[in-house]
């Protein structure tokens, strides 16, 4: 390969290619020559380059790292400027060698031109520069800042004039050792003078305003987290976070902003974003320019309120979506705000309060309230969060240490994301003087005559903690733009309505495993799992709130129960297509809340839209079908009510333009504008620039000379001429050259750079106008939103009633007979959760019940431990509320009396949270039973009194069961291992019955040792069968053998066992001769009586 042959000369021109020289020249031509240094001329316009060099754009948070970096390993401790050395000639070196040294040494010139002045010293550590890091919620006011940014940009501007100064004159001078020495000084902390960036004092204006708040800021095409809020979002995120001039800053795209926003709210942060409100063509004809972009807080999301374009997948509808994914949304959950009545002293003294609550789901619509008087134990508010489930929590900033307890108990969750999210506000929003006085504001804005408005009669008629929960969820919702959930108390709820609904609290709700199991906290094995076979989100929402609330009135239940039925034996295809229509539904009624609030994207929308279109059109064609199939009365009138409460959406429909909603194009969502007048006259604008532009192309086709001169689009840029590079000298000279290639070049003339800057600004306003129009659309929308949530919920009755006659086909279930006099009567029964999760490989053994107030109304059930007595007692109650539900049972024949509450005293643990021993919690739940069980209640306690010693649990076992049998009179189911207990049935004969659960003993002959008289245990099958009579021994032995305890210890067991035993009969038998001896009132009665306690004397006698 051979070598370019230098030019003759020791200093010859480069021979570098052209193409090179023309590209290194756009970085040295405004730097001077090297000699250009030395005089004064040059040096000022050299200073005046590098004075441009220094500005930078306004949304960069510092000067450019790299350059400050290159600067600093090439001078070192030099000077930054060139000085005049005396000339030495150097050895000739080859032309390439001298060309690449002066293209080094212009390099080194340019680079420490460009670097800042106060990024030309060493920089600090970075542990050092991050100690001094302002915390987020410390800033100093916003206008002390800017005061003080310009105070500080000014001294350093100052500072760099007298730094620039030197360089010019230095040389001149010859003071070689005086630019030393300015060089090696060291320059004033710019740390100390919190020099921010425009960008940054923008963020700390924002962050003042919420500071409790995560912020993403929108930057171009990512959106940035500064200082704490980075070094959060690094870690919850596990994204890359790093210190760039004043704050710690880490970065996200901006097409994954909803997958990180929620992300954070699950963790349960709150999270703002705050976007650009202006477009660069609009901001160049403005008053601000020259400024920075405005930004504002747009959104902000918690666990309740996770609505929005920014966080719901449906902004990403397209076709290459799977839309089953993209429906897939995260379960809703309440925000659910608690206030106390702290008037009563003396209550409040003993614990007793008075509380009211309010609750609602923003993603729903649904309000639901309640006011109750509580205990010390705080179980009815406990009862409430079990059944609501809330994700988060509003509460006044002071609390009653019982409600503290357990608020704090409720939140303490393991796995994080399912902690309940707790907001804190200040009492004085909880006061009921200031609550009233926001409420009627709220509610008295939109009615005229207020005296006659139901609505506010409806909330005065509230009790005063309602209202102060109903004030606060107000002023809090409106920091969210989802206040308007609020707006019609027509449709709030009452959520214990004892006359509607069974009492079922929160104790209940665990012992059971009606809504999760107690292993895991998993829906599967929980009554709700068996039962669930929705097809819809909304529809499994429905049935939840069945499970928890089940019925009371005998005519709805068996309007259920006929429904079931129907749908079960019906042999039309009615149901069929039903069902088929019900499958693959997106969340509509989440949907219809999202429009309501307004914070819906074209592409949901539509969705939703077109979903009810068609479903309206489906149910529409059925309705000759339902009225002459269809008996069930339930099922026709929600049928035949959906397709007129769907209607309006026809006209909204034919509105829209399918392909610019599913894309999200605003600009030709609408089909025709003669609704929209503001957009019709914005597109004819930028119709009529466009023509003109169109037309412009015959002038430039004769300056051209070219009659088939186009325009091109290339990137973006539109209206672009296209020359050959070879013709570019027929190009006007005042015609802007916008880029080029290696064979062409494009250009644009003039007259189209004024007209396409004019178009960009009419489009990127059209774009603000039609975002107007669509929130107006959305509001006119909004007037049928409660006659489209009642269509949604009459859907959502259909899903639940083909659900639970999926229940019905499973096999061995039964229609239950439910009447209004008090029984359960159940044949063949069994536990619904067991049974499905045994399947086909293991039976359950089923078992029957009865009781009855005619009868026996108390079963007191013995028998071994792991024999079942606790799924049997679980099977009775279980199977009660699925027939008050409307369900099918699994039994082979059932009848069951309304019930107006289960009450379930189960299991052994303390209470660490509440500070609670294992025996005062079982007393503390037998007491709330007590208060609250009536005579039509049933009423289940297993093993009450095992807390404690023996005695004193048989004593409180025994009083608690005969205060039920003789005051309470409830259908009691009570199990127990105190054989005194079933004594009971002796002094109740018709009230109580004694049972215990069947089993066989054998003894384990493998085991046995002829030469030893140790006692080995017995070894106890179990039968599972409910048996009348009492078991007298509990066989925990056979457990202990079971859970594999050494074989030493269960003989020693098992020999004290006996011993123990023995005595305990001796004492009996000894008690039992004594009660006949004062029964004896002759004297041949007492030789009988002499002769018997002699006989028995050696087995009777008490060891010495």
């Amino acid at each position: 390969m051979s070598r370019r042959k230098p030019a003759s000369g020791g200093f010859a021109v480069p021979g570098a290619a052209p193409a090179r020289q023309a590209v290194l020249s756009r970085f040295f031509q405004s730097t001077g020559s090297l000699k250009s240094a030395c005089n004064p001329t040059g040096a000022a316009d050299q200073a005046a380059e590098i004075d441009k060099s220094k500005k930078r754009p306004l949304e960069n948070d510092g000067p450019v790292k790299k350059k400050a970096k290159k600067a600093q390993e090439k001078e070192g401790e030099k000077n930054f400027m060139p000085s005049r050395a005396p000339y030495h000639p150097e050895p000739k070196k080859c032309l390439r060698t001298r060309n690449v040294l002066k293209s080094l040494e212009k390099l080194k010139e340019f680079c420490c031109d460009s670097a800042p002045p106060q990024r030309r010293v060493q920089e600090q550590p970075l542990q050092e520069r991050f100690a001094v890091l302002p915390k987020c919620t410390d800033f100093d006011d916003i206008t002390h800042l800017r005061a003080k940014n310009a105070v500080s940009s000014e001294n350093s501007k100052s500072q760099t004039n007298l730094k620039n100064i030197d360089c010019q004159f230095g040389s001149s001078h010859g003071s070689h050792e005086s630019l030393q020495r300015t060089s090696d000084s060291k320059p004033p902390n710019k740390r100390s003078k919190s020099i921010y960036t425009p960008l940054e004092l923008q963020y700390i204006e924002l962050k003042q305003q919420h500071k409790d708040a995560i912020l993403c800021v929108e930057c171009g095409y990512k959106y940035r987290f500064f200082g704490e809020d980075a070094e959060i979002a690094a870690r919850e995120l596990n994204i890359y976070c790093h210190l760039d001039h004043n704050f710690m800053t880490a970065s996200i795209p901006t097409h994954r902003l909803f997958v990180h926003v929620r992300r954070l709210v699950a963790k349960g942060y709150k999270v703002g974003v705050v976007k650009q409100t202006e477009t660069a063509a609009l901001k160049a004809i403005g008053d601000n320019k020259s400024s920075l972009f405005s930004r504002k807080l747009t959104a902000l999301y918690t666990k309740s309120t996770l609505i929005g374009e920014d966080v719901n997948p449906l902004i990403k509808l397209d076709d290459a979506v799977n839309v089953d994914e993209i429906v897939t949304d995260t379960s809703t959950g309440y925000l659910l705000c608690i206030c106390e009545n702290k008037e009563n002293v003396k209550d409040k003294k003993k614990g007793n309060i008075f509380i009211g609550i309010v609750g609602v789901q923003p993603a729903t619509g649904e309000v639901v309230f309640d006011s109750f008087q509580d205990s010390a134990s705080r179980s009815e508010l406990e009862t409430r969060i079990s059944c609501l489930q809330p994700v988060e929590l509003l509460l006044p900033s002071a609390l009653s240490e019982q409600t503290e307890t357990l608020i704090h108990r409720a939140t303490a969750v393991s796995v994080r994301d399912d902690r309940i999210r707790v907001e804190r506000m200040d009492n004085v929003y909880f006061e009921y003087s200031h609550a009233f006085q926001a409420v009627m504001e709220f509610y008295a804005k939109d009615v005229v005559d207020i005296k006659g408005s139901q609505s506010i009669s409806g909330i005065i008629n509230l009790t005063k903690p309602v209202i102060c929960s109903l004030a606060s969820l107000i002023r809090y919702l409106k920091e969210f733009n989802l206040e308007k959930v609020l707006s019609k108390p027509e449709n709030f709820k009452q959520l214990s309505s004892e006359k509607e609904f069974m009492t079922i609290n929160g104790t209940t709700l665990r012992n059971l495993e009606i809504l999760q199991n107690q292993t895991d906290m998993k829906t599967r094995g929980s009554l709700l799992w068996v039962l669930d076979h929705t097809k819809t989100a909304f529809g499994r929402r429905k049935l939840k709130s069945w499970v928890t609330q089940p019925l009371l009135k005998l005519r709805e239940i068996n309007a259920r129960l006929d429904a079931v039925s129907e749908v079960l034996h019906s042999e039309s295809g009615v149901f069929g297509q039903i069902e088929n229509h019900l499958r693959k539904l997106p969340d509509i009624e989440r949907g219809l809340c999202s429009i309501y609030h307004k914070k819906c994207s074209t592409q949901e929308f539509f969705l939703i839209v077109k979903t009810l279109h068609h479903l309206k059109s489906e149910f529409q064609a059925l309705i000759p079908a339902v009225n002459s199939h269809i008996q069930s009365d339930l099922l026709r009138t929600v049928i035949l009510e959906i397709p007129e409460l769907l209607s309006p959406v026809e006209h909204y429909l034919k509105i829209l333009n399918e392909q610019a909603a599913k894309i999200g194009d605003k600009t030709e969502l609408f089909q025709d504008l003669s609704d929209f007048p503001l957009i019709k006259k914005r597109k004819d604008e930028i119709q009529e620039v466009t023509d003109k532009i169109r037309i412009h192309l015959q002038e430039i086709r004769k300056i051209l000379k070219n009659p088939s001169a186009q325009y091109v689009t290339v990137s973006g840029q539109e209206f672009m001429i296209e020359i050959k590079n070879s013709a570019v000298s027929c190009v006007p000279t005042d015609w802007v050259k916008v880029g080029s290639t290696k064979a062409v070049s494009r250009f644009h003339s003039p007259f189209i750079v004024e007209n396409y800057r004019h178009l960009n600004q009419l489009r990127e306003q059209l774009v603000l106008d039609c975002s107007a129009e669509w929130l107006d659309f959305l509001e006119k929308f909004s007037d049928h939103y409660h006659s489209l949530c009642k269509a949604t919920h009459h859907l959502a009755t259909v899903d639940c009633i083909f659900s639970l006659a999926k229940v019905a086909k499973q096999g061995d279930y039964c229609r239950p007979t439910v009447q209004e006099e008090k029984k359960i009567l159940i044949k063949n029964g069994r536990h619904p959760v067991i049974d499905m999760l045994l399947g086909e490989q293991d039976q359950y053994v089923p078992n029957g019940t009865s009781l009855s107030d005619n009868s026996e109304r108390v079963m007191i059930i013995t028998g071994p431990n792991m024999g079942g007595k606790s799924s049997y007692i679980k099977q009775v109650a279980l199977i009660t509320i699925m027939a008050q539900i409307g369900s099918y049972v699994p039994a082979e024949e059932a009848t069951i009396g309304i019930v107006d509450g289960i009450f379930t005293r189960m299991g052994a643990a303390d209470n660490i949270y509440k500070g609670r021993s294992t025996f005062m919690e079982e007393l503390t739940d037998t007491a709330e039973i007590i208060r609250r069980a009536t005579s039509q209640s049933l009423v289940i306690l297993d093993e009450l009194g095992r807390g404690t010693s023996t005695h004193d649990g048989i004593a409180i076992a025994y009083a608690t069961l005969e205060y039920f049998i003789t005051d309470v009179k409830s259908l009691t189911l009570f199990v127990t291992h105190y054989p005194p207990v079933c004594e009971l049935e002796k002094s109740y004969p018709q009230q109580v019955g004694n049972y215990h659960m069947g089993f066989l003993v054998s003894e384990d002959e493998s085991e046995q040792d002829p030469g030893k008289e140790e006692q080995v245990p017995d070894f106890v099958t179990f039968l599972y069968q409910i048996t009348r009579g009492i078991a007298a021994r509990s066989y925990g032995l056979n457990v202990a053998k079971l859970a594999d305890v050494p074989g030493e210890i269960l003989q020693k067991a098992a020999h004290k066992s006996k011993e123990l035993e023995g005595l305990v009969n001796m004492k009996r038998k000894r008690l039992k001769y004594f009660a006949n001896l004062w029964m004896i009132h002759n004297a041949k009665d007492l030789q009988t009586w002499t002769d018997e306690f002699e006989m028995e004397g050696t087995e009777t006698a008490l060891p010495d």
